[in-house]
């Protein structure tokens, strides 16, 4: 399997902590999606979609543990019940609302950004409502939540937190 970035995400956020974890707590922040020449010819026909999902590697994530404490959270969960970026394939999606398009410099301004600089962009698909909505779906833990903590506190930075593993 192989992997490739088709372009580079651009955001005001240099550390994990201070960072939203998801876009709707980053309302309105800017950021630039800077699509690499080879992949330019791509973006034709995505300009009238008010939303689009970015696919994204998570460059700066610490290694993969299978339990964590995530952000909205005191308890510690299985990884994949939560949206923890240390992951076995650090992977992140987020649904951003697009401004302009320039498909011949590749150049897209998005809102709601919720990744850091520097981010390597993987994919971008089109965010459809009748696909992509479920507004009434379960949402498990979430449910009961212990804090409703919606700002990163660097603890899923390389380096910067410590599991009870040690790792």
């Amino acid at each position: 399997m192989e992997l490739r970035p088709i372009g580079v995400i651009h955001t005001p956020y240099q550390i994990q902590e201070g960072t939203p974890i998801q876009p709707y707590a980053a309302r309105d922040v800017a950021g630039e999606i800077e699509i690499f020449p080879k992949f330019r010819a791509a973006l034709k026909d995505l300009r009238g979609f008010e939303r689009i999902w970015l696919i994204y590697w998570f460059h700066r994530a610490q290694t993969f543990s299978a339990r964590v404490i995530p952000y909205r959270d005191v308890v510690e969960r299985g990884l994949f019940a939560t949206r923890a970026p240390s992951r076995p394939n650090p992977i992140g999606l987020s649904v951003v609302r697009l401004g302009s398009l320039n498909v011949k410099t590749g150049k897209l301004s998005v809102l709601d950004v919720d990744m850091l600089d520097g981010t390597p962009l993987l994919d971008i698909k089109p965010y459809v409502p009748q696909f992509d909505s479920y507004p009434d779906a379960k949402v498990g833990w979430l449910q009961a939540a212990r804090t409703r903590r919606d700002i990163a506190d660097g603890r899923f930075s390389s380096g910067s937190y410590k599991n009870k593993s040690g790792k």
